[in-house]
């Protein structure tokens, strides 16, 4: 049960990537009072997190009306984790979530989705969704465990950016990347072995 939670926590925390949107949210907030700031990092939080909660509950039921299987999700979900994976190991200009400039305060787009909330956590989620009732209450607390963790680190994204540089904070979202990567082929070839098994 122990290892259960930790294996979805991990894995949570590295497709909503916290660490890695240390620079999306430093610069989305560039032109939000200080003073606001903090509020703006709450609420954008609090909506991805409620945006996953709702994935997981009604996961199920979301795969059911469009007629997908486990094992198609699961090998979608690796091949989304996989491309993820491979822009936080070879940066991009724009960063993992592409070019984001406005002069206005972020209002869901581009803080809660997708720099949160983004197509790999969602895939993960209705993935995690799919397992049974138990898992379910251990896979919630993760992602509850999950938002405290984003929360906190991105509350502190500026002094986080200041303290350690750019360079430092690179290395580190590459190093989740690699971690992303070997999960992410594991999750294919559990798909692959269960088509193969199927047929």
């Amino acid at each position: 049960m122990t290892q259960s939670f930790f294996q979805s926590f991990i894995l949570l925390l590295l497709v909503t990537d916290p660490f890695g949107n240390v620079p999306i949210f430093v610069a989305a907030m560039a032109n939000v009072p200080a003073a606001r700031r903090w509020r703006v990092v709450v609420r954008e939080c609090a909506i991805a997190f409620l945006l996953l909660l709702v994935f997981m509950f009604f996961g199920r039921h979301f795969l059911a009306a469009l007629q997908l299987s486990e094992v198609a999700l699961r090998i979608g979900g690796g091949v989304i984790l996989f491309l993820i994976a491979l822009r936080m190991v070879f940066p991009q200009p724009g960063g993992v979530m592409g070019d984001f400039e406005s002069t206005q305060e972020p209002f869901i787009v581009p803080l809660a989705i997708p720099a949160l909330a983004g197509p790999s956590a969602l895939a993960t989620v209705l993935l995690l969704s799919s397992n049974t009732q138990n898992e379910i209450l251990l896979n919630i607390g993760a992602l509850a465990l999950v938002g405290l963790v984003s929360l906190l680190v991105l509350l502190g994204a500026e002094r986080m950016q200041r303290a350690l540089g750019p360079r430092m904070v690179t290395a580190f979202e590459r190093l989740m990347g690699l971690i992303l990567t070997a999960m992410a082929v594991e999750m294919l070839l559990t798909g692959i072995r269960a088509f193969l098994r199927s047929l």
